[in-house]
């Protein structure tokens, strides 16, 4: 259950990544209101996950989630940058969580 856990955190913490883009530094209310909740989650099931998982397997996988799920998510919202070289790194992160 605290893979579960820590996948959904990931997720969350992605979801608050954007989030902030969205609220325009605050300013959104929705967006705010939005952001604040998804970091409460992804904090609270990053606490259940880390009741079984190792520190630094579970913050590692956390951080990488969220990584990569914003930057992917970056791509398509925001048209950030598609460089290859930008891909290669997005994909180094993906290597290190499965090692």
């Amino acid at each position: 259950m605290a893979w579960l856990y820590l996948f959904v955190a990931g997720v969350f913490e992605t979801a608050w990544a954007i989030g902030l883009k969205y609220s325009a530094g605050f300013t959104k209310f929705g967006a705010s209101v939005f952001t604040v909740v998804a970091f409460g989650v992804s904090l609270y099931l990053l606490a259940l996950a880390l009741r079984t998982l190792p520190i630094g397997t579970g913050y590692a996988v956390w951080t990488g989630i969220g990584t990569v799920g914003a930057a992917i998510l970056g791509i398509f919202l925001f048209n950030e940058s598609r460089e290859i070289s930008r891909i290669l790194c997005i994909l180094l992160i993906v290597a290190g969580i499965i090692a």
